[in-house]
């Protein structure tokens, strides 16, 4: 009996023991640190890029008011650019199940934005928000690449 007392002692340590390394947060590995920090990147350029875009629109807005028609396009372009970008930072802020498609979502718009931008680029506001376009349109690409990299692993 007494063996059988020990032999349950030992048996209910280890299984202690192993619920207790259960609860230790696990440290990411190089990789995933490497994602965190390629996500990290892409979140905070996808905010940047909304907030140039809404501002890029507003100053659109005020060209249509003084008469100069060709900043419509480009105000409907920031403006969607402007919701897909905030959206884009708001999941890859949480490394959410979506984050691939929005994050290539979010770099097509961009692109799109950016070209349009472009098209204006005398204009100091427009050339700003084309700079930050690519910007993020880069960092979503960076990101989309890393994901698919850790998928093969």
């Amino acid at each position: 009996m007494r063996r059988f007392t020990l032999f349950a002692a030992v048996v209910s340590l280890v299984s202690f023991n192993q619920l207790a390394k259960a609860d230790e947060p696990k440290k990411p590995s190089a990789a995933e640190h490497a994602t965190v920090g390629t996500m990290t990147a892409c979140a905070k350029a996808c905010g940047e890029c909304a907030l140039a875009c809404d501002m890029c629109a507003a100053h659109c807005a005020t060209m249509l008011a003084e008469g100069k028609r060709e900043h419509l396009k480009a105000m409907q372009t920031c403006q969607d650019c402007a919701a897909i970008c905030g959206t884009a930072a708001c999941i890859m802020a949480k490394n959410g199940p979506f984050s691939d498609l929005i994050c290539t979502a979010c770099a097509d718009a961009c692109k799109r934005c950016g070209d349009q931008c472009e098209t204006m680029k005398d204009d100091a506001m427009m050339k700003k928000c084309a700079e930050e376009c690519r910007k993020c349109e880069t960092a979503c690409r960076a990101m989309l690449k890393g994901q698919a990299q850790d998928h093969k692993h």
